[in-house]
């Protein structure tokens, strides 16, 4: 599968996606205002992180390991059935400390009790969150783009129905359960689809438990939960100290900034792990792997940047299209979160070569490194420059990521 090929296809699972996260997201601008955009947005942070846990944070290594052994079945089913061993138990365990500590996070993340019955319906679903997670894994490292696609289609269109649905029934309340139970019900289409392949049979799922592949699969598991755990986390403290310093509209003003980002970067970063991930995999020689890497810059740098200038120019109709008039405060928050957009996609890629590569220790650091400091410099530049200075922030952090991963991958000889 060529990347223009698959960044086709991937483009029209994208573009379904992006509409209706656009239709999403006007339904929550009218029905929950900026306040309880940012009680979204801490929730969505805090189902990343549980998710994660509960799937044992390796389907990037789910899809790392299935792509390199594209040839060697056996190795296959070897990572499914320690993957699924993995994520089957910890499932389990974090569905059970979510039903029990649904109180607590509900006020911790959400900041009322009476949100807990939200947790209360994770903790059932999650299973099916996790399980689907994983089978997607699977699709991509197989390079079912056909299949991947569809299941992304049928997601954003379950997912706008969910959505719309149970937020025009119960508010703000409706639009939070929604966001716990979208993907469980994906997980059954994706079953259904992945069935029609000859290699998706139960038997490959179950067996001899292999130790040595189980290890390599928790190296990933490793370097996912520590993006699990520092990113949501630094965003979560990032919004609690925009809402304590300039109200909490002025946290959902930045959460609807942010929104955007990864609405228009969708198409790129689904291509990143589509295609790049299984990709950086199979490459052996340097030569193959520069040559790969200045293929995707060529294709990637001008289209975010074409992007991000047309966003800039119609700032103004976006906001009031995504989301309502109350949100014109935004607009100048803008210019600085697209540069750091471009900043970002520029040093993903980089940072996929060391994902890639399993490059544990590297990754860990430079999530722990600039988690941190996308927090300090938060804190440093919003004091002086009141909101504007979180997209400062976010701007100087993603240059430094940049150079960081640059350096590391020289200084490391694997460009």
């Amino acid at each position: 599968m060529t990347l223009i090929k698959t960044s086709f296809l991937n483009a029209i699972s994208v573009v379904i996606k992006m509409l209706t996260m656009l239709g999403i997201n006007k339904i929550l601008a009218v029905y929950v205002g900026p306040s309880g955009y940012a009680l979204i947005g801490q929730l969505q942070n805090a189902v990343a992180m549980l998710l994660t846990f509960s799937s044992g944070a390796i389907n990037t290594g789910v899809t790392k390991y299935t792509a390199q052994y594209s040839e060697f079945e056996d190795k296959q089913h070897s990572v499914w059935r320690a993957s699924f061993r993995i994520t089957l138990i910890s499932v389990l365990i974090i569905s059970f400390f979510i039903f029990i500590f649904s109180d607590f996070l509900s006020v911790y993340f959400l900041k009322n009790i009476e949100y807990s019955i939200v947790f209360t319906c994770f903790s059932f679903t999650l299973v099916f969150f996790a399980l689907n997670a994983q089978v997607l894994a699977i699709l991509n490292g197989k390079k079912e783009i056909y299949a991947y696609v569809q299941v992304n289609i049928i997601g954003s269109l379950v997912s706008l129905v969910v959505t719309v649905s149970l937020a025009f029934l119960y508010g703000l309340k409706g639009a939070l359960i929604a966001l716990v139970i979208n993907q469980s019900v994906v997980f059954f289409v994706s079953v259904f689809i992945a069935s029609k392949f000859d290699w998706f049979k139960a038997f490959n799922f179950s067996g001899v438990f292999d130790k040595k592949i189980a290890l390599n699969l928790l190296k990933y598991a490793l370097m996912g939960l520590t993006g699990a755990i520092v990113v949501p986390l630094s965003h979560i403290f990032i919004r609690t100290h925009i809402g304590e310093q300039f109200g909490w509209e002025s946290a959902g003003y930045w959460d609807a900034i942010w929104r955007i980002s990864t609405i228009y970067l969708m198409f790129i970063t689904s291509v990143l792990s589509v295609y790049f991930l299984p990709r950086f995999s199979e490459i052996k020689i340097k030569k193959e792997l520069r040559a790969e890497l200045l293929k995707g810059y060529s294709l990637i740098i001008p289209t975010v940047l074409f992007l991000s200038l047309c966003i800039y120019l119609a700032r103004d109709y976006i906001v009031v299209l995504l989301f309502s008039n109350d949100f014109l405060a935004m607009r100048n928050l803008f210019l600085w979160q697209l540069v750091g957009d471009v900043f970002k996609v520029i040093s993903w890629l980089l940072g996929y070569i060391l994902l890639a590569k399993a490059m544990v220790k590297l990754v860990i650091f430079s999530e722990l490194l600039f988690a941190l400091s996308f927090y300090l410099f938060t804190v440093f530049f919003t004091s002086y420059f009141g909101l504007e200075g979180v997209t400062y922030a976010y701007c100087l952090n993603y240059f430094c990521h940049l150079g960081f991963m640059f350096f590391s991958l020289k200084r490391l000889r694997v460009l």
